[in-house]
């Protein structure tokens, strides 16, 4: 077991009731998993998120903690969140990183693996 071990885990999810695909609106809902799999605390600082859309347009956000928290997770803990990203366009993908820091003081990145955002039956 390392010292520091955060596991990020990404679950999307189209959001039709809130999309409006003649005009160009389609909103993605994504649950977050974050789980300290080391053998110390560790806090949840900050986020990057590089957002892509089927027209290749790139988008980068970063801000402090996530859903307004900076969570505090003990070995062992997870935090779950869910937030929400609209796309003018069926397809696109997300990827990033969050900034965190050990109990010892010193920050360590975690990234986030690519995962994709398509409406249904957009994909073959």
């Amino acid at each position: 077991m390392k010292p520091y071990d955060i596991a990020v885990i990404v679950t999307p999810q189209y959001l039709a009731d809130q999309s409006e695909p003649q005009e160009q609106q389609f909103v993605f809902a994504y649950t977050v998993r974050i789980t300290n799999k080391g053998q110390h605390a560790a806090q949840v600082i900050s986020r990057h998120w590089i957002i892509s859309d089927g027209n290749q347009h790139v988008q980068e956000v970063r801000g402090l903690g996530v859903v307004g928290q900076q969570p505090l997770l003990k070995p062992g803990e997870t935090f779950e969140y869910t937030s929400g990203c609209p796309l003018p366009t069926p397809v696109g993908s997300m990827r990033g990183s969050y900034l965190c820091v050990g109990e010892n003081g010193i920050p360590f990145d975690v990234p986030i693996q690519e995962f994709v955002l398509a409406m249904p039956r957009t994909l073959h």
